[in-house]
């Protein structure tokens, strides 16, 4: 949830949420962009809380604890190192992309898989939404190399599958069969490459992923690229 506001320098706040250095603030002040109170603001390090400022007249980003869910294109990766291709905080805001603490991501989607990704700077639920202790349902939609063997479903459920590599089996996994190489998985854990690595153990390829649920949310109403803040309500507490 997001942290409650307490007074801070006007300077501070501001290059926290990425509206500008702490040193480029003078010339925002000089162009009256900045409101406190609906009072064009003239000090930097006036102590403010969050909500009583405005930038460009507008309220400002939330503070400390916002969540984006995002409609994540193929392609994207979900790292902080531009070596490895087009960031995904590349479609969000150019100062979202300097807040601090750092917007992340809530667990990975690789680089070929699309759909439902969540980010936040909130160190705390970004810990306990990827630790092995909290199991958030996850459904994921795959196109399928050939058609599954039909007691396929059986040992994804039975929690006894072991992935190459791993000391400790899989939690049980929910298999529907949309078609003869159309299936969707609803998977509990977040391990490296889980959804591909799981096919690959029963025999099979995935051609295409993607993810269509985290928890109770969906990605209804976003196209792919877009995203959007979610709401209090929203947050998982």
């Amino acid at each position: 949830m997001p942290i409650k506001s307490s007074k801070t320098r006007l300077d501070k706040l501001l290059s926290s949420l990425g509206y500008c250095s702490r040193s480029e603030i003078k010339t925002l002040l000089r162009e009256k962009r900045i409101l406190i109170n609906d009072i064009v603001a003239t000090k930097n390090d006036t102590k403010v809380f969050h909500e009583e400022v405005k930038f460009d007249n507008e309220p400002l980003d939330p503070p400390l604890g916002m969540v984006i869910v995002m409609n994540k294109p193929l392609g994207l990766v979900c790292s902080h190192d531009d070596s490895e291709g087009q960031l995904v905080y590349s479609l969000l805001p150019s100062r979202w992309q300097r807040r601090d603490p750092k917007l992340s991501t809530i667990g990975r989607l690789d680089k070929e898989t699309s759909g439902l990704l969540l980010l936040t700077d909130d160190g705390q639920l970004l810990h306990r939404l990827t630790s092995p202790r909290h199991h958030v349902a996850k459904i994921y939609e795959a196109t399928l190399e050939r058609p599954l063997n039909a007691n396929v479903g059986e040992i994804f459920a039975s929690g006894t599958l072991m992935l190459n590599g791993e000391k400790t089996p899989c939690l049980p996994a929910k298999l529907t069969i949309i078609d003869d190489t159309h299936v969707t998985l609803e998977i509990t854990e977040g391990r490296y490459h889980q959804v591909r690595r799981m096919f690959a153990a029963v025999g099979n390829h995935v051609v295409s992923l993607h993810r269509c649920t985290f928890g109770e949310l969906t990605l209804r109403g976003l196209e792919v690229g877009a995203y959007r803040l979610l709401l209090a309500e929203e947050i998982f507490s």
